[in-house]
């Protein structure tokens, strides 16, 4: 099975050769949010995770506290569904979800999506690891990755995409979360963390998986 970097490496030069105007603008954006690229403002190991309570895409709430009384949870920020970068880590992640759960840890997977109807229908939602709505990316705000993205990305999004993250998120189609993975212990301690504002980056599931082992 290839690696998510590899994966995740093919789907930027096939973005270059096909659009490399526009990777150009992504390389100079991410050069700029250097800062936050870093983590700057994320949550820190060592650190308690602000505790949340969000729906699943049909519509229950589910709670940080009732998953950490199973044990160690895995929180990974994702952009939507309408990401292709968001879509390659996920399946990746379920194809190493029978070793996280055997680490005794449950993963959770946030982005600013309503859960609407169609939401319950699409292969992220099918998957068989929680995933929440994170409306104007409020929690991933008391993450520290919430992050208001440049016009540039947003009239890629709206005219090359024919995306409106307004409506696909009701709320603040502008303000996405950046990638970010965080592993807490059953006290609710951030125990390791990933924070990337290159979307086009992601952690790898053995780099978690290794953490949970240590953790463990």
């Amino acid at each position: 099975m290839k690696k998510l970097k590899e994966l995740t490496d093919a789907k930027i030069a096939a973005g270059r050769q096909a659009n490399p105007e526009f990777m150009k603008g992504v390389d100079d954006i991410i050069k700029q949010e250097k800062a936050f690229e870093k983590g700057k403002n994320a949550i820190k190991i060592g650190q308690k995770a602000p505790s949340f309570e969000l729906p699943d895409p049909e519509g229950k709430s589910i709670s940080l506290n009732s998953l950490l009384e199973k044990g160690p949870v895995v929180i990974t920020f994702y952009r939507g569904n309408w990401c292709p970068y968001c879509n390659l880590q996920l399946r990746a992640l379920q194809a190493r979800l029978d070793d996280i759960y055997a680490l005794g840890a449950t993963l959770v997977a946030i982005s600013p999506q309503v859960p609407d109807g169609s939401l319950t229908k699409d292969e992220i939602s099918k998957m068989d690891f929680i995933v929440l709505s994170d409306q104007d990316a409020k929690v991933a705000l008391q993450y520290g990755v919430a992050w208001e993205v440049p016009e540039f990305l947003m009239e890629h999004m709206r005219v090359d995409r024919k995306l409106d993250l307004d409506k696909i998120n009701n709320g603040k189609g502008n303000v996405l979360p950046i990638p970010a993975t965080f592993i807490l212990g059953r006290d609710g301690v951030v125990t390791w963390s990933y924070v990337n504002v290159d979307y086009r980056t992601r952690s790898e599931p053995d780099e978690i998986i290794e953490a949970l082992k240590n953790l463990s």
